[in-house]
């Protein structure tokens, strides 16, 4: 590794890194916000053949995870290790997504559930994994310089966001535009995704073009990491852990927090048309606190604006439990958790590969891919986990869909999912984030890999 590794980069570059992660929320957003809807609504299929398919599905694609990892480890090409599996399968996601919303109208359950089985791991399995995480490893490729990190995982982020609000804002319109006024009709679905592929590889090409990787491997590190020396070299590897940790009780934050909301307005508040304030209120937050946490950074480091995003999770989730249904309070709580939201979204994928780089000087070798395949699989398992504990919390709380006006112990359980098990992760973030102390020795890090030089040297 030579010392152009801890270079700095230009804005051009951080907004095609950012860019990135535009282009995977229009699918990832899709799939999280239509793809149960489109299966139960236009294609016709039960709700519970398309969940089964997709909780099957789940156990492949964290599977698929580390395989991917272990691909990008081993990848020695001129473009680097995490480019070319942007460039090779952007097209491939693209068409894969335009037939997974694209059902035939023609055929039997049984085939019906194999085309949609197929297709959906064609995309969620195979090629998004397969772009996803060599996206996170370029991160860690682009440069060790641990503000320029930062700054990376803030524009992933923002731009996250914005993906994700152009699909949640644009979608139903436009199929309703193609389908002839019927957001139902199957031809207008699978424009709009011809449309949304298209604009997937365009900016695909556009993070693989202006994005460079400058973390180059010295020659011996070029050998082929068996699979269980790079897990042992992650599991001992005290930073990542507490990555892994604080990433994994996140998701599984995230999957209670959001799939109870609209459960917390309608049974709750008692009007589900609060759901867009409050929700809004966040996001917006959110997104204008990311555009000051580069000077968070500067001043704190990324570890101490991770804590301080964190603490202020802690004050916006115990008003929000206590808040009830004061819509006005509830807006300002959101306002609270945006702000905490924003300052751990920023930072976070930057820690964890600072945590990586220092592995890499710890045990002489590099797990660049590895490190991000193993930590998306745990967050993954989180959010997993996190939607089957809100499943169960309902159920513990006898919550009846059928039901107008849900009871005492129902509207308890949707504020637990809502409020307190928030409480309870984000003190967990700052357990992990207290012992995360590795500003104090990654100069020598950097310095040492820049030289060729390991811990045991």
């Amino acid at each position: 590794m030579d010392m152009k590794s801890n270079a700095k980069l230009s804005m051009l570059e951080r907004i095609g890194y950012g860019v990135g992660d535009y282009s995977a929320n229009l699918i990832y957003s899709s799939i999280s916000a239509f793809l149960l809807l489109y299966y139960t609504n236009v294609v016709g299929a039960s709700a519970a053949m398309a969940a089964s398919i997709i909780a099957i599905s789940k156990i492949f694609d964290g599977v698929s995870d580390l395989v991917m990892g272990l691909i990008v480890d081993r990848t020695h090409s001129r473009f680097g290790k995490a480019r070319p599996w942007i460039l090779r399968l952007c097209v491939p996601l693209a068409v894969a997504t335009v037939l997974m919303f694209s059902v035939p109208d023609s055929l039997s359950e049984k085939g019906l559930f194999i085309y949609m089985f197929l297709t959906y791991n064609l995309v969620s399995t195979v090629f998004y994994t397969g772009i996803n995480v060599p996206y996170a490893s370029l991160n860690g490729l682009m440069t060790t310089n641990a503000y320029e990190r930062g700054l990376l995982g803030n524009f992933r982020m923002i731009l996250s966001t914005a993906g994700t609000m152009t699909v949640n804002t644009y979608v139903l319109k436009l199929v309703c535009a193609f389908g002839n006024g019927d957001q139902w009709n199957q031809a207008g679905w699978t424009r709009v995704y011809i449309i949304i592929g298209i604009a997937t590889i365009i900016l695909n090409l556009f993070t693989f073009g202006v994005c460079k990787e400058r973390v180059v491997e010295e020659k011996a590190e070029k050998e082929n990491v068996p699979i269980l020396k790079s897990l042992k070299g992650l599991f001992t590897n005290k930073y990542w852990v507490l990555m892994l940790i604080a990433l994994l009780v996140m998701y599984f934050m995230m999957s209670c927090f959001y799939g109870s909301a609209a459960y917390y307005v309608q049974y709750v508040m008692g009007d589900i048309s609060y759901f867009a304030s409050i929700s809004n209120a966040l996001s917006i937050a959110q997104i204008i606190t990311m555009f000051c946490t580069p000077f968070l950074m500067m001043k704190l480091s990324k570890r101490n604006t991770m804590l301080i995003g964190a603490f202020i999770q802690v004050i916006g989730f115990v008003g929000t439990g206590l808040a009830g249904n004061n819509l006005s309070m509830q807006i300002m709580m959101s306002v609270v958790k945006g702000i905490g939201f924003g300052c751990a979204a920023a930072v976070m994928f930057g820690l964890l590969q600072d945590a990586i780089t220092y592995g890499q000087w710890k045990n002489g070798y590099g797990t660049v891919g590895m490190g991000n395949a193993a930590s998306s699989f745990g967050m993954k398992v989180g959010s997993g986990i996190g939607t089957a504990a809100l499943g169960a919390i309902l159920n513990i709380g006898k919550f009846n869909s059928a039901l107008e006006v849900q009871g005492i112990a129902a509207q308890n359980a949707i504020t637990v999912s809502f409020a307190w098990i928030p409480v309870i992760t984000a003190v967990t973030i700052i357990i992990c984030m207290v012992f995360f102390d590795i500003d104090k020795i990654y100069g020598k890090v950097t310095e040492d890999l820049a030289n060729g030089r390991y811990k045991e040297d």
